[in-house]
């Protein structure tokens, strides 16, 4: 399972004084297809971090070509990019109910040790869930 999608949609404290969606926001909904998109695959990160493991943010970027505004459904692609090692990576689009693209973007997280603070490879179980 390489590619996900969810739907949010765009509550009023996410927009501006015009409606339109503060770009900040894009991280949450970024980070919202990607724990949906782990969910599916039957981890969750409450269950990572029981073992021990988080998933910080080491990398992060947006395009933004169309505005999101106050009470649209937004589609959240999120598609993982390679089999991930140390560090896994996720492009992302996001479309309006209109069907039109009004955002893409990437990120990269890293497996880290909570105790020691090291990165460690991805678990091997997630690994086994990916088919990779």
């Amino acid at each position: 399972m390489k590619k996900f999608s969810t739907n949010v949609r765009v509550r009023y404290g996410e927009t501006d004084q015009m409606g339109v969606v503060y770009h900040g926001n894009y991280a949450s909904y970024f980070e919202i297809a990607r724990t949906e998109w782990l969910r599916n695959l039957g981890v969750t990160y409450k269950e990572l971090e029981n073992k021990g493991i988080m998933l910080p943010v080491i990398s992060l970027f947006f395009n933004f070509i169309k505005s999101a505004k106050y009470d649209d459904v937004l589609t959240i692609i999120v598609i993982l990019k390679k089999k991930p090692l140390v560090k896994i990576e996720f492009d992302y689009e996001i479309y309006n109910q209109k069907k039109e693209k009004i955002s893409t973007g990437n990120s990269v997280l890293a497996f880290m040790d909570m105790k020691t603070n090291k990165p460690l490879r991805c678990p091997d179980y997630i690994l086994e869930k990916l088919n990779i």
